[in-house]
């Protein structure tokens, strides 16, 4: 708790992201706290794929037993041109971990979080970073401490409120608190769009169709959709909207969103669904069980213009947010957070090179991503490119469900060049 003992880093942000940067951290004897707005955890059911790099990091952090029990293990991608199946990639690359794991990402939070516990760090909820400033041998920061204030007679319900605000002084602070970081904002970086937002229309249901281990993407001049088998009977369909456009304030109004993360999006019924599936994936055949969700929703394509400097670093959605078809942000992230973590702790205990090896660590990441969005690099057609997948070659650099080495193994099935 605050006040109680002396932290070495601040943590703003308890997602998978900053969960698994407080557990390196931990892990190294640093002194972690860890913060959140949120009033508790939302405890995510959907489900989150994860790709061989961050299954051996969960091994390391000896995490990925209980993850791999439940997990549904997909081995191949299917790739359709319109409605055609065209090819298939063969995800079964790594001789550790051949096949991507699909599991319920509240199942990774638990783990996380119980994991923390046993070291004596516990997740501070509804307290929010207000200010911060940085010097050449510290973070001064602001942290306000939020209760909900019940509403009177006339308004019901209930607002949140500051209940105090306390100082602090730390050697580090690490910003894993997603699109809307406040730790970006404070360090006023630009979080510039480099691609045109997506809107896709996402339904997660219990079907009977046997995808035999295998995701799959639809490619059309105009979009691209794909479906995730998970656990236990169910899939997810995500189908992009190129055309959608929906305001705020229709959003608002309507009696049929749902607020995520102070966003509203639309709910979708399963006529909708039928006729997506009919347009653009008319060999799914399977029934339609129960609907367990089903949402419009929005994905940007940002990359903050740095990762952070000298005591204040970036992960995870705080730098980077992307199409979600190959689950890239999060995997990626989660590698982002345990290398900026060991870094931070080899610079606590004085390892020679560390701070240089921490500046590193913002140049690898852009440079990462700015080949993953095509702004420097980026895939291109070779002579080995089959000739239907010519026109998608710079759009599936985001949707192959690898990251690091395992991607570059992807994009050479392919006859891509990098």
């Amino acid at each position: 708790m605050f006040g109680k003992k002396k932290s070495d880093v601040l943590i703003v942000g308890a997602g998978p992201v900053g969960l698994i940067a407080a557990l390196t951290l931990v892990r190294r004897g640093v002194r972690v706290r860890i913060i959140d707005e949120a009033w508790r955890s939302t405890h995510h059911a959907y489900g989150l794929a994860l790709h061989p790099d961050a299954m051996k990091l969960l091994r390391e952090l000896e995490l990925i037993e209980p993850i791999l029990q439940e997990a549904y293990r997909v081995n191949s991608l299917g790739l359709y041109c319109c409605t055609e199946r065209c090819g298939q990639l063969d995800l079964a690359l790594d001789d550790t971990f051949p096949f991507v794991a699909v599991f319920r990402q509240n199942l990774l939070e638990k783990l996380l979080t119980e994991a923390l516990e046993k070291n004596q760090v516990t997740v501070e909820w509804n307290h929010r970073l207000a200010r911060m400033e940085t010097t050449d041998d510290h973070v001064q920061v602001t942290i306000d401490r939020l209760v909900k204030e019940a509403g009177g007679y006339a308004v019901g319900g209930s607002r949140t409120v500051i209940a105090s605000s306390k100082e602090y002084r730390l050697p580090f602070v690490i910003g894993a608190d997603g699109h809307r970081s406040l730790v970006r904002r404070q360090l006023k970086l630009d979080f510039r769009e480099v691609g045109k937002a997506q809107h896709f229309a996402v339904f997660e249901f219990s079907t009977d169709f046997d995808l035999e281990q295998e995701m799959r993407v639809i490619l059309n001049p105009t979009n691209a959709n794909v479906i995730w088998p998970l656990p236990n009977g169910r899939c997810r369909w995500s189908f992009e909207l190129p055309d959608y456009d929906h305001p705020e304030q229709e959003r608002k109004k309507s009696p049929l969103v749902v607020e995520i993360g102070g966003a509203h999006y639309p709910m979708l019924k399963e006529d909708n669904l039928r006729a997506l599936l009919a347009e653009r994936a008319p060999w799914f055949t399977g029934e339609i069980g129960d609907i367990i969700w089903s949402l419009v929703v929005r994905f940007e394509r940002r990359l903050a213009e740095s990762f952070g400097s000298s005591r204040v670093w970036l992960a995870g959605d705080a730098g980077h947010m992307t199409s979600p078809i190959g689950v890239q942000s999060m995997n990626i992230g989660l590698r982002e957070a345990h290398e900026l973590a060991t870094l931070v702790a080899d610079e606590l205990e004085g390892k020679p090179g560390s701070r240089d090896h921490l500046q590193e660590y913002g140049q690898q990441r852009l440079a990462e991503w700015r080949r993953l969005f095509g702004i420097e690099g980026g895939l291109a057609p070779s002579d080995k490119t089959p000739d239907w997948l010519r026109p998608y070659a710079a759009e599936l650099v985001l949707a192959l469900p690898g990251s690091g080495a395992g991607h570059d193994l992807l994009v050479r099935q392919l006859g891509l060049t990098a």
